[in-house]
């Protein structure tokens, strides 16, 4: 490894890339195989730099699920800048305000952002393909290991999200351990359905391809079975997904009249899938393997792994810490607790990032002494698996006990004919708060909401129950709560 690409992180994937690397767009067929794709990513952050940027500038990327949007991504962190990746839709609409958030030098965008340069006249607006025209592409960037290499938004955020800054220390110490815990191969290759602006999607770009491996990006889950079928077409050995993407394969797809004999593995993190459709992943697939994690933008992509070989005894478990890690269950007085007790996870260790961009105040509040307060509510038991039991805050209390929305969601869609379940509180003039519940039902199912109270514990306080055609979603799949909570205050008192 060259002395330049020690700690680039882009430079030190580069280096890694194999005979298995690929890029494949499952839309268009479109492949970039391993000789080309290594000098792509150089070429594009050749582009960055000829075009005016010097190191430590940070530049927006909309990205689509494709392998362009990657490309511009990767290329940054090579040449030395901050890549700061948003969800295409969101610098369409909001580009203005993302620039003055995160001060960026340059935009990029696969179409253009067609008049919004008026606005921005002094951001440079790129669009495309960025390697046409380089001839001599450069070395990667010098870097250190606590120099920024991408600003990325925290999920669920509404509005201009907040930015925690990753280096490239953190990149390679998550992709590494990453790597260890799922035990990946170098002819990977994972099918990509979230995007890159999602550290969750960012993370599978990154260990694939730092394994040596290929990434099949397909933007077509709309129409999951085509993305079943490009699994089996691209020879796809690992699948990722939120919650979201679970209940469609099982309740919206042919899953189970496809076969996939290449595959090795399902990735499912972003929140709480109800144990009843892990059970089901397993049984339809009982030779791949099925990892929960637990992860947080905060600490660049993942903090936890659960060995699929022992979630038969720990059902509900999000596992272990990666072996980089350290964790901690406090009260609120900062204090650990022991084993089995519910407190706040921390976590401390080489992924863990060091704030967030221009917000000195939420920074303080939330990194402190080297150790990350993640805002969720977790239990470790004797053997030092993890179970997450809810967020600060993600809650509300009914005649004075606290309840977990989280539970009431994974309550609620265990029930037969549910779908998909969204929760939120609302004011309530006896019990103090009560529960709003809008339910995707299965397809072809006939739910009563009578019974779905009957199912229910007596002390949760229900003021109404609707359902809907679909929950609010962000652009990663997750359940948009601030949208959700202005449905459920619309639904407040009705039937």
């Amino acid at each position: 490894m060259t002395a330049a690409a020690e700690w680039n992180f882009a430079g030190r994937l580069v280096e890694r890339l194999g005979s298995h690397t690929c890029f494949i767009d499952a839309a268009t067929g479109r492949t970039i195989g391993p000789e080309e794709l290594p000098r792509l990513i150089a070429a594009y952050g050749t582009s960055l730099i000829s075009a005016g940027l010097k190191a430590g500038d940070r530049v927006l990327i909309g990205c689509a699920l494709s392998p362009s949007s990657a490309l511009v991504y990767l290329g940054a962190i090579y040449a030395g800048l901050v890549a700061v990746p948003v969800d295409e839709r969101a610098l369409i609409t909001s580009a203005p305000m993302l620039v003055e958030a995160t001060g960026a030098k340059a935009v990029w965008s696969e179409a253009g952002l067609g008049g919004e340069g008026n606005y921005m006249p002094s951001v440079l607006c790129l669009e495309g393909d960025l390697a046409s025209d380089i001839a001599e592409i450069m070395p990667p960037a010098v870097c250190a290991a606590s120099d920024l290499a991408a600003l990325m938004a925290t999920s669920g955020s509404t509005g201009v999200p907040r930015f925690v800054m990753v280096s490239h220390g953190n990149l390679i110490a998550n992709t590494e351990a990453i790597i260890r815990s799922q035990g990946l191969a170098a002819d990977e290759r994972a099918m990509l359905v979230l995007p890159v602006s999602y550290c969750f999607g960012a993370s599978l770009v990154h260990t694939h391809l730092y394994q040596g491996g290929g990434v099949v990006f397909d933007r077509r889950f709309m129409f999951p079975d085509k993305v079943l079928q490009a699994i089996v077409q691209y020879g796809c050995t690992t699948f990722a997904g939120v919650p979201t993407v679970y209940n469609v394969l099982l309740r919206r797809s042919n899953i189970r009249r496809i076969p996939m004999p290449g595959l090795r593995r399902f990735l499912q993190a972003g929140g709480g899938l109800a144990r009843e459709r892990i059970s089901e992943m397993r049984e339809l697939f009982p030779l791949v393997r099925f990892y929960v994690m637990y992860g947080a933008t905060e600490g660049t992509a993942r903090i936890s792994c659960m060995d699929p070989d022992r979630w038969h005894e720990k059902p509900g478990s999000v596992g272990q810490p990666l072996d980089n890690l350290t964790v901690s269950i406090a009260d609120e007085q900062g204090n650990a607790v022991q084993a089995g007790q519910v407190g706040q996870l921390l976590v401390k260790g080489p992924s863990i990032c060091s704030g967030y961009f221009n917000d000195l105040e939420e920074t303080r509040r939330v990194f402190s002494g080297g150790w990350l307060r993640t805002s969720d509510l977790a239990r470790r038991d004797e053997d030092g698996f993890l179970w997450i039991e809810g967020r600060t805050g993600a809650f509300l209390k009914i005649r004075g006990t606290r309840v977990s929305l989280a539970e009431v969601e994974a309550r609620v869609t265990a029930i037969p004919g549910v779908y998909e379940c969204g929760a939120c509180a609302v004011n309530h003039p006896e019990a103090g708060e009560a529960l709003v519940l809008l339910i995707v039902p299965d397809q072809g199912a006939r739910l009563m909401t009578e019974e779905i109270r009957h199912r229910l514990p007596a002390h949760w306080t229900l003021d109404s129950i609707r359902l809907v055609s679909e929950l609010p979603k962000t652009s990663a799949g997750k359940i948009a709560r601030s949208a959700l909570s202005l449905l459920g205050k619309e639904l407040h008192g009705t039937a």
